[in-house]
């Protein structure tokens, strides 16, 4: 057998393992819409199928007219787009700041940080209580905002800062050359090329605002202040008083948004952009 044959083979078993990875992460999910689609408040049965024998769009109705989803998702997008914003805001130019300049205790204050984000978030959440509590930033969404902002805009220095590292440093000296002033040089050249990380960073705070549960859950009170994580918790919260069909149906209902952006920016996860960006 050839070597071009047998790196053929190789590329089909590697494909088709993939591809049954893929079915299988597949499987929690056809599950919950299959749930999502029963006319009975049940998970399992004797003679379970994917395709209950039952079959009703009721358990969707539901969501949006008997539980109070759009408000929660409300509260979830306030959150998820201010602290999207702030966390990009700060980010970006320190993370350009500590890649490209130079000043004093700039090292120690990279590790400092590091150090900080390294510690679980759980560990600081009754400090973070007694902290906000005498300022009234309890069952606010100004407090869940500090509170998600000061732990992912580290996390957007950090995951960015890599990224502006790799960028060739006469890009910017040729544009410089060129008359290119800082402001210019910085929106009109670093970020187009920084893409791909701003992407995946908006992206992943995105997911974390949306999915977080402890904070949420205990800093905010009241169904009418629940993040959609929260919310979903409450249609579970007892065994005996929950809807598994409802349950199902609206975590798929909740997980369409970051579908839809995660496609929106799957264009821009790419990388070497800056490839043959300087001549050798």
């Amino acid at each position: 057998m050839s070597k071009k044959n047998k790196q053929r083979i190789r590329l089909i078993i590697v494909n088709l393992f993939f591809i049954l990875v893929c079915f299988g992460v597949l499987i929690p999910i056809l599950y919950a819409f299959s749930v999502s689609l029963n006319a009975e408040n049940s998970l399992l049965g004797a003679n379970f199928s994917f395709l209950p024998k039952r079959m009703t769009l009721q358990n969707y109705k539901a969501v949006f007219t008997e539980k109070p989803i759009l408000l929660w998702f409300r509260n979830s997008m306030i959150l998820a787009g201010t602290t999207l914003v702030i966390s990009l805001g700060t980010g970006i130019p320190a993370a350009y700041a500590f890649s490209r300049k130079r000043f004093p205790g700039r090292k120690l204050i990279l590790k400092i940080l590091i150090l900080l984000y390294a510690f679980p978030s759980l560990l600081s959440m009754m400090a973070l209580y007694k902290l906000l509590s005498p300022m009234g930033l309890i069952n606010t969404k100004t407090g869940l905002i500090i509170v998600y902002t000061g732990t992912m805009a580290v996390f957007a220095l950090w995951n960015m800062k890599g990224y502006f590292d790799t960028i060739p440093v006469e890009i910017e000296e040729a544009a410089r050359i060129d008359g290119a002033t800082q402001f210019r040089l910085v929106t009109g050249i670093v970020l187009p090329l920084a893409k791909p990380t701003i992407a995946v960073t908006a992206m992943m705070i995105l997911v974390y605002v949306w999915n977080e549960y402890i904070f949420a859950i205990n800093f905010m009170t009241g169904s009418d202040t629940y993040t959609l994580a929260a919310g979903l918790y409450s249609l579970q919260a007892t065994e005996m008083s929950g809807s598994w069909p409802v349950f199902s149906a609206a975590s798929l209902v909740v997980s369409l948004p970051i579908l839809i952006v995660f496609f929106a920016l799957q264009k821009n996860m790419t990388t070497g952009l800056t490839s043959g960006g300087v001549k050798g």
